[in-house]
């Protein structure tokens, strides 16, 4: 597409002579060090790769492209796409330039309606993601240029190519599985003209007469496209990418990182104490009820889901920017009123149960504050979107563009291939002892 292409091939040239000079001057530079429980315990805060998309910093939150990402709330997915990519917002023109493209490239191929019918009616939905992202690998243009001879410098063009396919079939294919999943009548089509979430949500058939539910989509695919490049998701994606492997191998890999219970399942969780609150208390607990439920959850060896983060210190900018929302539109929406009541009375009631511990000679709770997955489910839920399995298929159409940004961008900075050394137990043995 020109207006995207143009800008980002120009941010790319600068950007190459910045890497080449910092790598020059300063390559034998250390920036981390290793302990042998990071070793041991998932490489957590190492510093060990660069992502220039976005960064969580502790005590702020998301932020992307140096933009705090709630001075971003207001823009589109497509809008925070270009973002990523180049580190700079598009004008009118680029905007509609992509909506445009997204219109040309939306049509999925129809063996992926095919495949998606024959399978198990209790297939995973994001199994279904997963695999239609993956057949289409066939539609590689990346894959087709490399086969005859794309030069190493051009790698991008066609990861760009193939990115932008699957970010115009994505949300097409999602709400197939949706609606083929649950039963929810026929698919439903890409509608020209219309921006990335409002079709998106129409897609999914959801009742919005309003619009309040496409708002909501917006503000969901906004708040989700990226988080840094040592998630999960975001690291898979970035590992089987590295061995220049296609935009849909790689995605596909990506996907199934984020189906994991400890990333992308947790708005799930969330949802379900939530409605288990309400059940056990008739409806919308008072503060008491909410002390009592929060410490019986904690004190039978449980969490609170949504509360705690592995980075943050701090309320999740997202969870902020989404209870905004709530406050504007679901006043009296009895879900909301309930993760409102809990926001008010479980990091005070973390404290306190931290400062237990701490007396009973145990670690303190790092972090008491929500994280998105406190709210997003029980937003979702609001708009009788009840299917709990299904909202991960959700976060993967929004963290795709973070993911497929951070791949072209790799590719075009000829990033090479991921290979850390692993060492054994017993070398770390010897090393400690030496």
């Amino acid at each position: 597409m020109p207006i995207l292409q143009e800008v980002l091939k120009e941010k790319i040239e600068i950007h190459r002579e910045r890497i080449k000079k910092l790598m020059k001057e300063h390559g034998t530079k250390v920036i981390s060090e290793v302990t042998v429980n990071q070793a041991f315990g998932g490489m957590r805060g190492v510093k060990s790769m660069v992502c220039d998309t976005s960064v969580v910093e502790p005590d702020k939150g998301l932020i992307v492209r140096g933009h705090p990402l709630l001075d971003l709330k207001h823009l589109w997915p497509e809008e925070m796409f270009f973002l990523l990519l180049t580190g700079e917002l598009p004008d009118e023109e680029g905007k509609a330039a992509l909506q445009r493209e997204f219109d040309r490239r939306s049509q999925v191929p129809q063996y992926v309606w095919d495949a998606l019918s024959a399978l198990p009616k209790d297939t995973s939905p994001m199994a279904m993601l997963a695999t239609s992202i993956l057949m289409m690998n066939r539609e590689s243009v990346f894959h087709k240029w490399y086969d005859k001879g794309l030069k190493r410098e051009d790698y991008w063009l066609g990861m760009l190519g193939d990115s932008l396919n699957i970010l115009a079939k994505i949300p097409v294919i999602a709400a197939g599985i949706y609606r083929i999943r649950y039963d929810h009548g026929s698919v439903m089509h890409w509608t020209h003209g219309l921006d990335y979430a409002a079709n998106y949500a129409n897609m999914l058939g959801i009742a919005d007469p309003l619009g309040h539910f496409a708002s909501l989509m917006r503000l969901y695919l906004t708040f989700h496209v990226d988080h840094e490049g040592g998630n999960v998701s975001a690291n898979t994606c970035h590992t089987v990418g590295s061995a220049l492997s296609d935009a849909y191998y790689a995605i596909s890999a990506g996907l199934n990182g984020l189906a994991g219970p400890l990333h992308g399942l947790a708005n799930q969780e969330c949802v379900r104490w939530i409605l288990e609150l309400m059940h056990r208390m008739g409806g919308v607990p008072t503060e008491e009820q909410m002390r009592e439920f929060s410490f019986e959850t904690l004190r039978s060896g449980r969490v609170i889901p949504g509360y705690g983060h592995a980075v943050l210190r701090v309320t999740d900018p997202r969870y902020t920017g989404l209870h905004e929302f709530g406050e504007i539109h679901l006043t009296d929406s009895p879900i909301f009123q309930t993760v409102d009541q809990v926001f008010k009375v479980v990091p005070v009631v973390l404290k306190e149960y931290s400062e237990e511990r701490v007396k009973a000679g145990k670690n303190p709770i790092a972090n008491c504050w929500p994280n998105v997955d406190a709210i997003s489910g029980a937003l979702l839920h609001h708009y009788d979107m009840v299917e709990f399995e299904y909202y991960t298929v959700l976060f993967s159409v929004s963290r795709c563009m973070g993911m497929l940004s951070q791949l072209v961008l790799n590719r075009a900075m000829s990033t090479p291939i991921t290979r850390p050394k692993s060492v054994s137990t017993e070398w770390l043995e010897n090393f400690v002892k030496a």
